[in-house]
Formats: C-alpha cells, sequence, structure tokens
C-alpha cells in the first residue's frame, strides 16, 4: 500500500507540490481507484453469481425446509447444487474480502507518519515531513478528532479544525454507503426478497452501515475518511455500471433465446401431424370381413413374421379355406341361379398371428353351414 501511495504522491506532488495535502488527498484516491480497478473482474463475476443465486433461491430454501434436522446434509446438497449450478459463493465475497486487508494496511500506513520517524515503508524522511505538513484547511491528514489537544498541537492542528474538515466527510462517506446499499437492495429479485431473514437483514444493513460511517469516523485518521469516501463513491458508481452491463447481457441472452424458438421449425397452419407410424401399427391388427362368405380376413399384409406367426397363419388357412367351401355350397343352393360364390381371401392375404386366432371362430361357421348342407340334402 506504501508503494503505491508514494507512486501516485510522486506523479501528483510535481504537479501541485509534495507538502500540498491536495497531493496526498489525491494520492489516497487514486490509490482506493487502482485497487478497485484491479478486482474489477471478481466484481463483476460476484455480481453474477449473485444473480444465479437468485435464480435458485427457491430450490435452495426447499433443501434448507427437507434436511432442517440434519445440517451436515443440508450443506452436502446445498453444495452439489451450487457445483451444477457453476456458482462458487466464496468467488462472489473475494472482492469484500480483499478490502478488509487493504484497508487495515492502509490504516497502519498512514498512523506511522509520525514527526520522530526517519522512514516509513517505502517513504524516507523527506516524504514522512512532506505528510506530516500537509493539511486541508488546517487538518491533519494523520489525526483523529478524539485525540488530545497536545497531540492535535504536536502536529499543529486544533480540534475545531478537525471536526470543520472530518464531520462533512462523515456525512458525505455516510450517504454514499446508503444509497450504494440502497442499490443493492433495489436489485435484489423478488424470490430473494421474499425470505424474511433476508429483507430484515438487508435493511438493517442499509441504515447500519451509514451509522457505522459517522461513528468510526471519529476514530480514523483524515486521511482513512477520504479513503473511505473514494471507496464507496467508486462502489457506487461501480455498482451501477456493473449491474448495467449484467442486465444487458441477460436481455441479449433472453432475445438470443427468443430467436431461437422463432427459427425451430413448426407445423404450417392446417397440417396434420404426421401419424404413419401409429398407422402402419394400427394396420397390423385390423380384421376385414369377407362380405360373401362371412370369413374373417386379417388386414396385415407384412410378409415377415416369426416362426411361430407362420404356423398360426399356416393353420388359420386350412380352417379358413374349409369354412369357405361350405360357405359357398350353402349359398348355392339356396339362391335362384345356383351362382358359387368366390371362397374366402384370407387363406391368400393372411400371415400374421392373428390368422391363427381366427380358426376356432371360423371352423364354427363352417361346422354351421355344413348342417345347412345336409338338411337341404334330406329335403331332396
Amino acid at each position: 500500500m506504501s508503494a503505491i501511495l508514494w507512486f501516485w504522491h510522486t506523479i501528483f506532488g510535481t504537479l501541485f507540490g509534495k507538502d500540498q495535502g491536495i497531493s496526498w488527498v489525491l494520492a489516497v484516491f487514486f490509490l482506493v481507484f487502482t485497487l478497485r480497478v484491479l478486482l474489477l473482474k471478481p466484481a463483476l463475476s460476484q455480481i453474477r453469481a449473485g444473480r444465479k443465486m437468485q435464480k435458485f433461491a427457491p430450490q435452495m430454501q426447499k433443501i434448507r425446509e427437507k434436511y432442517k434436522n440434519d445440517r451436515q446434509k443440508m450443506m452436502q446438497e446445498m453444495q452439489k447444487m451450487q457445483s451444477e449450478q457453476g456458482v462458487n459463493p466464496l468467488g462472489g465475497c473475494l472482492p469484500a474480502l480483499v478490502q478488509i486487508p487493504v484497508f487495515l494496511s492502509l490504516f497502519h500506513v498512514l498512523r506511522s507518519f509520525k514527526p520522530d520517524e526517519d522512514s516509513n515503508f517505502v517513504f524516507g524522511k523527506e516524504g514522512v515531513t512532506s505528510f506530516i505538513n500537509a493539511d486541508i484547511f488546517g487538518a491533519k491528514l494523520s489525526n483523529t478528532i478524539t485525540q488530545s489537544e497536545q497531540r492535535l498541537e504536536e502536529f499543529g492542528t486544533s480540534r475545531p479544525e478537525m471536526i470543520a474538515v472530518g464531520i462533512p466527510l462523515m456525512i458525505i462517506a455516510s450517504v454514499a454507503t446508503f444509497f450504494t446499499m440502497r442499490m443493492s437492495m433495489k436489485r435484489q429479485s423478488d424470490a430473494a426478497m421474499a425470505n424474511p431473514q433476508s429483507a430484515m437483514m438487508g435493511k438493517v444493513m442499509m441504515y447500519l452501515a451509514p451509522i457505522g460511517a459517522l461513528v468510526s469516523g471519529w476514530f480514523l485518521p483524515m486521511a482513512v475518511l477520504f479513503y473511505w469516501l473514494a471507496n464507496n463513491v467508486w462502489t457506487l458508481g461501480q455498482q451501477h455500471f456493473l449491474t448495467n452491463k449484467v442486465d444487458r447481457e441477460e436481455q441479449r441472452q433472453k432475445e438470443r433465446d427468443l430467436e431461437a424458438k422463432k427459427e425451430a421449425p413448426r407445423p404450417k397452419p392446417g397440417q396434420k401431424p404426421d401419424r404413419s407410424g401409429e398407422s402402419a401399427t394400427a394396420v397390423e391388427g385390423t380384421v376385414v370381413e369377407d362380405p360373401v362368405s362371412g370369413a374373417s380376413e386379417n388386414g396385415t399384409r407384412s410378409g415377415g413374421g416369426s416362426g411361430k406367426q407362420g404356423g398360426a397363419s399356416g393353420a388359420g388357412e386350412k380352417k379358413s379355406g374349409s369354412g369357405a367351401k361350405a360357405g359357398s355350397a350353402g349359398k348355392s343352393n339356396g339362391t335362384p341361379g345356383g351362382k358359387p360364390s368366390g371362397g374366402s381371401k384370407s387363406g391368400a392375404k393372411s400371415t400374421g398371428g392373428s390368422s391363427g386366432k381366427k380358426g376356432p371362430q371360423q371352423k364354427g361357421r363352417s361346422g354351421k353351414q355344413s348342417a345347412t348342407q345336409r338338411s337341404q340334402k334330406k329335403r331332396r
């Protein structure tokens, strides 16, 4: 942190003067901007991961309710779902986690600028003296509002001067924090806000974080307040930019999905669905009755079949053939002209297994026809 701060102070010190407060304030601001630019990609991944988490939040809630008594199983199922969805919760927390050591390191560097010190990490004696002499409207950058009057006098400042600069900084930082939290709440989905715990936690943080900025500002060095202000302002702008970017990505994805559905082949208006497979299956089981002989004919015209079907077909042909002869004789004796009728077609066309099943029925008919023939012979 001291190296990045030294780099930017060298640039702005050349423009405005090394001992000027504006040079150190801009160096702190661009220290924040440098770190946040390096974290842009993780921040974008954080927003995308948050959107994915919001989409399957109802499924996560079901897992919590299902395994509420088995916490180990609950964690396993949740991790399984997160891996299937390609979401890494730790990746979403990376930007916030990185800022913690950055803040602590900067706080330690700024606190180490003391009048009796000859160096401060990469800063030499000249750099330490430059920071000690720099001020913003009389407020020294390395001092806090709550320091004793004696300590403030050692740095060449006073409490009223510290308060005059510190309180406006705290208010601006607090307002920026509030709007950042408010924007984050608005971006959350209805499914996430339906959870009472999440909704309550979001509302609490929306007001607790700004209050924390107001309270902690009294105990932080003035340069750290500038860091906090720059960080919150950057976060507000970055959140607006990145969330709009993710919204555009999701909108483009929806448009691509819609175009893919439109380009998919659809049946023309009035076109009947193709049921050729169903028709072929239905024909195989159709039975046709001969209008002359009364014998049944299997509508199956397929030439293939198993050995059992072929055997049954042969038996059916013999039985249906005998029935057809009897029927023809009976009809020729009972009708004027004595014209014999044509035989049954079942023996010629039936090759499927159903013809074998029709054998008993055909046999019964042939039996009735032979009895009629005998009675006619007796009358003669």
